[in-house]
């Protein structure tokens, strides 16, 4: 089964279903099950000029008892992000150590000149 969708807008972007497929197999790799997660979008806002439509949308995504909302431009933007908190799900990444302003310092003043 697939990630349950929600609209109070009209839905969801042909690209945005097109690539759906991909973050799901993604989930499935990473020992999520899709089935258990519903996003929700939504107006961030009113609209603020008459006669067009807010900028901004609230994607909430509801998985078991925990939930989080964004606030992204557009539904592509949001699945970029998701995708990216979906291969987190295995912890932060390793990032390089690289020496501290001080620790630069005094090695530059340890050369020889």
């Amino acid at each position: 089964m697939s990630i349950i969708l929600q609209s109070t807008v009209g839905g969801f972007s042909a690209q945005f279903m097109r690539k759906l497929p991909q973050v799901e197999q993604a989930m499935r790799e990473h020992g999520l099950e899709p089935s258990e997660f519903v996003i929700s979008k939504d107006y961030a806002s009113t609209a603020t000029v008459p006669f067009v439509g807010p900028f901004f949308y609230d994607y909430s995504v509801f998985f078991g008892d925990d939930k989080f909302t964004v606030t992204e431009p557009n539904d592509m933007v949001f699945l970029d992000y998701f995708f990216k908190r979906v291969l987190a799900a295995d912890g932060p990444p390793e990032v390089p150590q690289r020496p501290g302003l001080i620790q630069r310092l005094f090695s530059w003043m340890a050369q020889p000149v």
